[in-house]
């Protein structure tokens, strides 16, 4: 018997956001849907361990910015709001440098080069993935916990700032912590790498493992991975044999969720991430763990209004301007970024 061609995973992954993103994003979606199919825009995060004399030069040569420190000079300037008081807020934030093209401009970054000691000078990122890790505001001395943390471009980023007292960084996956550990082999001197926890647990279970002794949590977690997930065949959480999977996932995103507030010290922050634009991977895990915390655990979470990120990163990204809880960046033809899903919670 003839057996019914296999449709590519991608092509399943589009019809599926073409009929649920369009009723969410409405008009937006043709726009948002343009920009995933097309290339994706990278940020070269510089590496503070690396002696970084001609690189910054080199890329403002090139027409590259700091977009970090270009909206803290904006709101310098302006003095206004909350957005004003944030940029005074993250100092230790601000040492996180990430140059970006200009809106439109699609110039590429060459390769990193290894500076005298062997350490690269700058990562290759989404640039939107910043936008959670300058979310959590890490403090100095502050206890650190990436839960979801390979490959590692933001635990890079978490020890950036110069802040974390003690870094934990976990990934479930052995082989994804092996490339975490060869990222930091890449960037990070001997002394620092020593200082950071790597690990290979179950994320679900970390609250029980080691609760209540971060002051800061990051729980970047799987999700559909929306522009790898059209534009990619390979490890595509559309393929027919992973719908079971792809259906478990906001059950899994609201366990991690549930793990790290348990991990965190009452007046502690947690910072959920993800690159999708789902709201049922977003706002609905964010509701459901408030409730859950409340009900279940008897913990107070309190949601933070991160709208003063769209002020001071307009001019890079796009934002949604409807986005319930947390902030979530569009991709766009201009901006090529994201998308990137970021809400934050404070233990009370």
């Amino acid at each position: 018997a003839a057996t019914t061609p296999r449709i590519p995973s991608t092509r399943l992954a589009l019809h599926h956001f073409d009929v649920n993103y369009s009723l969410q994003l409405k008009e937006l979606w043709p726009s948002v849907r343009a920009g995933l199919l097309c290339e994706q825009k990278y940020g070269a995060l510089l590496n503070n361990f690396s002696s970084l004399d001609y690189v910054t030069q080199e890329l403002e040569l090139l027409n590259a910015t700091d977009f970090v420190s270009e909206a803290c000079k904006k709101v310098q300037q302006s003095q206004q709001g909350a957005a004003a008081e944030e940029a005074g807020r993250g100092e230790s934030s601000s040492n996180i440098k990430c140059y970006t093209f200009p809106r439109g401009d699609i110039t590429r970054f060459r390769p990193a080069r290894p500076d005298i000691l062997g350490l690269l000078n700058y990562y290759l990122m989404d640039a939107a993935s910043l936008l959670p890790v300058l979310a959590l505001n890490v403090q100095p001395g502050d206890f650190v916990l990436d839960l979801c943390a390979a490959p590692g471009g933001k635990t890079l980023a978490l020890l950036q700032t110069g802040a974390c007292g003690h870094l934990a960084a976990n990934d479930i996956s052995i082989s994804r912590a092996k490339r975490l550990h060869q990222i930091l082999h890449s960037y990070v001197p001997t002394e620092i790498r020593e200082a950071v926890s790597v690990t290979s647990c179950d994320g679900r279970d970390w609250g029980q493992l080691r609760g209540g002794t971060f002051h800061k949590v990051l729980v970047d977690v799987p999700c559909t991975t929306d522009r790898h997930s059209v534009m990619e065949e390979d490890n595509n959480i559309f393929h027919k044999r992973r719908t079971k999977e792809r259906q478990m996932l906001p059950m899994l995103q609201l366990q991690l969720l549930m793990a790290g507030i348990l991990a965190t010290k009452p007046g502690g922050e947690v910072v959920y991430s993800t690159c999708s634009l789902s709201p049922l991977q977003n706002e609905h895990v964010i509701e459901r763990a408030v409730e859950i915390a409340e009900t279940q655990f008897n913990i107070s979470m309190h949601v933070e209004d991160l709208s003063h990120f769209r002020t001071l990163f307009q001019d890079t990204f796009s934002f949604f301007s409807d986005c319930r809880l947390g902030e979530l960046v569009l991709p766009h033809l201009t901006a090529n970024f994201g998308p990137m899903y970021f809400c934050k919670l404070c233990r009370v």
